[in-house]
């Protein structure tokens, strides 16, 4: 049996959240699982459906952490467990056990200072898994940085799972919310400093004048979603960006695959940085390319210039550029075909390939 301990998991919505979905119910194929998560209000309504051991902690933060690895430390006495999977360093900092540890690292929550306190505990962790699982070169490169021993990294992205079929009457609708808007781009993110929703609005500014019928759709919530309403309302563009949240998985897949561009050129924003981006995969399985940031870990999920593009998000003339560049003679059609066919290699069925190797 492995335990899998972990702070970040539905219902509860996100991309942390999909992977350790995705990475629980594909290991509950090959393996015996009991996952330790956070309570959610709604937990109880998903957890039923699920085939798989499943033990909700609730209570405050610090709290939560300590019961949890209390329940956790009690379970390694009585059962035969192969081995613990952590979500992230945290979640494994309090287990006492000499069974088998790997760690997943994602980038931003382990962008410390060398020798600073919070660097001093990550690295206490990180010396005493079996493996440290990177979701891409850029977060591996990081690791190593910060002093995390080379030889125990491996770098396995995040997957996913092939799409469905769309719901026609989100499909419907979306056709009816867009009707003639072209070109359509669209970014699915958290509102905050580092996706960088802030100079893409300002390079919509300046594409409007070659594209007037253009469209920028913006999908969650966040810190600075006041902030990027207020600049969209400065800049006389509320005719050209569309603002949701809180809509059914539906509606946002419909919005998705009826768009043209996928952008979310990611900058560093104090220690916070896009390690991955696995909504660049998921943008590619409608046949959507991407244009991503090069700080970070982007180059992972996106062939730079054959399924989307690769731009300094700290500088607004490459993002505008960018973008013109994939929107001209609609080259946005070419990428999106070849992302279409390049994102069968984060399918889960494959991905799951590379934690077995490390588990057996």
């Amino acid at each position: 049996m492995y335990l899998i301990v972990t702070r970040t998991f539905p219902p509860e919505l996100g991309g942390m959240q999909s992977l350790m979905w995705g990475l629980t119910k594909e290991l509950s194929k090959n393996f015996m699982i009991k996952v330790f998560a956070d309570y959610h209000e709604d937990h109880k309504k998903f957890d039923k459906n699920i085939n798989f051991s499943i033990e909700r902690i609730g209570g405050i933060k610090f709290l939560r952490k300590i019961r949890k690895a209390q329940l956790i430390n009690e379970v390694l006495k009585e059962k035969k467990i192969e081995g613990i999977i952590g979500d992230h360093w945290k979640s494994l900092e309090l287990i006492k056990s000499n069974k088998k540890k790997y760690c997943l690292i994602h980038g931003k929550e382990i962008n410390h200072p060398k020798g600073s306190r919070l660097n001093k505990r990550i690295l206490k962790v990180l010396d005493n898994v079996e493996k440290v699982v990177a979701n891409s070169n850029y977060t591996k490169k990081l690791a190593i940085e910060i002093g995390v021993k080379e030889e125990k990294i491996v770098i396995i992205n995040p997957g996913v799972d092939p799409v469905k079929d769309l719901d026609k009457k989100s499909v419907d609708k979306v056709e009816s919310l867009l009707k003639i808007k072209s070109p359509r781009l669209i970014t699915v993110s958290r509102f905050d400093k580092r996706k960088n929703h802030e100079k893409v609005i300002m390079a919509i500014r300046n594409l409007k004048q070659n594209y007037p019928d253009i469209v920028y759709i913006c999908i969650g919530n966040g810190d600075e979603e006041q902030n990027i309403k207020e600049l969209v309302k400065e800049l006389d563009l509320s005719s050209q960006v569309m603002f949701f949240k809180d809509i059914s998985n539906d509606l946002r897949n419909s919005l998705l695959a009826k768009s043209n561009i996928f952008v979310m050129p990611s900058i560093f924003h104090k220690t916070s940085v896009e390690g991955f981006g696995i909504a660049f995969v998921e943008a590619a399985q409608y046949g959507i390319p991407s244009l991503g940031g090069k700080d970070g870990g982007a180059a992972d999920a996106i062939d730079h210039d054959k399924t989307g593009l690769i731009c300094d998000g700290n500088n607004l003339d490459d993002i505008y550029s960018s973008l013109n560049s994939m929107i001209e003679n609609k080259k946005y059609l070419e990428l999106g075909k070849n992302a279409k066919e390049y994102v069968s290699k984060f399918y889960w069925e494959k991905i799951i390939e590379e934690y077995k190797k490390i588990l057996n």
